[in-house]
């Protein structure tokens, strides 16, 4: 901010007049995710000082005396230049605020949550796998059993906890894993899992599920499943056993060896499947509606085909259930 001054010199008097101009005022923004502070502004290049002079009339004479001299004429000042406004500091970077608690936590990573988008409120239960070892037997049923379609084994010692994420592999002869949560059986509520693979043989597809065997029309919501085509997710919601009417599904395009978050929202009007906090799934008829409570399950099934199958891995860095 810079003062321009105007000075007007009046019966050989002069007379500065300042006139200072409003500062600016900059919307205020909120702080980008890095936290850093915004460099202050360049200032304005400095205005020079007006100078203005008006004409002198004569002095009046005095009485009885001769004519006055004439005055001399004054020098005008320099233009004065007020100094620069010292810059601002720049302003601290905000510490990170901490989750209250209950509350939904961001994200790490990649990818946004359905849960923050979406005010979905605290976390009721989950596994944030913590622990290490084996999956927490609190908390899932590890199938020991055969595989999808009885093909292939589903063995515990395929699943691993460490460093926070739950590990499932497959190995080359179809000797995977899967579990189903003890947590959350419930009718209608919402499920975010954050998950990834590697780059897996097309026979391995990594499945996230809503599910109950005791289903009497075979329902079952795949929220997150991968198939062959290993450059698409897809949502399946299966509303009967069989026949040409059985499933409604969608299909998204995303790199799988990246982490992403898959989500479903599950209310009497609509299931609602979101991947990053984007919405890529909806069904709003009634009759496709599961009758029962369902519970999460994370698996990672064979489909052999004849050919070799590599080794493949699943993992899971979450699982949040909210209200």
């Amino acid at each position: 901010m810079f003062k321009k001054i105007a000075i007007v010199m009046t019966m050989g008097a002069l007379s500065l007049t300042g006139c200072s101009l409003a500062p600016a005022t900059n919307g205020a923004s909120a702080p980008s995710s890095t936290g850093r502070a915004s460099a202050p502004a360049t200032p304005a290049p400095t205005t020079a000082a007006t100078v203005s002079s008006a004409a002198a009339s004569p002095a009046p004479t005095a009485s009885g005396s001769g004519p006055a001299p004439a005055a001399e004429a004054a020098t005008p000042p320099k233009p004065v230049t007020p100094p620069p406004a010292p810059a601002p500091a720049p302003a601290a970077a905000p510490a990170p605020a901490l989750p209250a608690a209950g509350q939904a936590l961001a994200t790490t990573g990649d990818g946004a949550q359905a849960a923050t988008a979406f005010g979905w409120g605290p976390v009721l239960t989950g596994d944030e796998f913590s622990n290490t070892g084996a999956p927490d037997r609190t908390k899932w049923s590890v199938y020991n059993s055969a595989g999808h379609a009885g093909k292939g084994v589903r063995s515990p010692q395929a699943w691993s906890v460490a460093n926070g994420v739950a590990t499932v592999r497959g190995d080359a002869a179809g000797t995977t894993g899967g579990m189903s949560a003890k947590f959350a059986q419930q009718k209608y509520g919402r499920w975010e899992t954050r998950m990834r693979t590697d780059a897996r043989d097309p026979k391995y597809h990594p499945v996230l599920i809503l599910n109950n065997n005791a289903a009497p029309n075979c329902a079952e919501i795949d929220y997150a499943e991968g198939s062959k085509d290993a450059a698409f997710m897809r949502f399946f919601l299966h509303y009967a056993c069989d026949g040409a009417d059985f499933q409604t599904t969608a299909a998204t395009r995303l790199d799988s060896t990246q982490w992403h978050n898959y989500a479903v929202e599950w209310t009497p009007a609509a299931i609602t499947g979101y991947v990053d906090g984007v919405k890529t799934f909806t069904d709003t008829n009634p009759a496709h509606q599961p009758s029962v409570a369902m519970k999460q399950t994370l698996q990672l099934d064979w489909f052999p085909d004849g050919s070799a199958t590599k080794p493949s891995q699943m993992q899971v860095d979450w699982v949040r259930v909210y209200g």
